[in-house]
């Protein structure tokens, strides 16, 4: 097992690439200001189960297999891009307003959760994190590495829940002041499709440049 001093350390790691707005903060945050709390901790659930994903790839190894082969990361890359920047452009149509986000049009929690594992999933700066960073935290002389990977994991699906449902939860707050005003509510509708845009270029951009690094 880890000793506490390096669990704390990673701990502050993964607060610090959690708290950086990028994908899965920016969809938590447009599904919980569309269809309030529940679609927001759903998709903030999603998104903790898409991190335990990565936990098993950097368990597994296959992170160091994306490096190896840098055209599965470009994959990759290019996919959560172009999946963020969709959604952003469906806000961003003429009309539209937060109820345009897929998860909102049909109120399905299951919808949220899926897509929000799919943004995690496909969101290249948790492949860099578990190839990059990762793999240094587990220590054969720490005892089973599976055990310290649970350990790891634990600490992520945690500190994700916390920060992105807290999110969640104040949007859903402040969704309630819109209540009413259809054009504000387009408005922010806009803003949060740019703002995805806006997010998907500088995950390509910053992938890109990783990548080249």
């Amino acid at each position: 097992m880890p000793d506490t001093a390096l669990l704390w350390l990673f701990f502050s790691l993964v607060l610090g690439v959690i708290i950086v707005p990028g994908m899965d903060m920016t969809f938590v945050l447009a599904n919980a200001l569309a269809g309030g709390r529940r679609l927001g901790l759903c998709a903030t659930a999603g998104v903790v189960a898409g991190g335990v994903a990565h936990v098993l790839v950097g368990a597994f190894g296959v992170g160091a297999l994306l490096k190896l082969v840098p055209a599965l990361f470009n994959v990759l890359l290019l996919s959560g891009a172009a999946y963020v920047a969709w959604i952003g452009l469906a806000l961003l149509r003429s009309g539209a307003s937060l109820g345009a986000i897929p998860a909102a049009r049909s109120r399905d929690a299951s919808a949220a959760f899926r897509q929000g594992m799919l943004t995690c999933l496909l969101n290249p700066k948790a492949y860099l994190f578990m190839f990059a960073v990762f793999p240094q935290f587990l220590r054969p002389e720490a005892g089973g590495i599976w055990l310290q990977a649970v350990i790891l994991g634990a600490i992520i699906a945690v500190t994700q829940f916390g920060v992105y449902g807290g999110l969640a939860i104040a949007a859903d707050g402040g969704r309630g002041a819109l209540a009413g005003h259809p054009r504000a509510e387009a408005a922010l509708g806009r803003v949060v499709g740019a703002l995805l845009i806006v997010v998907a270029v500088i995950t390509l951009v910053e992938g890109w440049r990783s990548l080249a690094g």
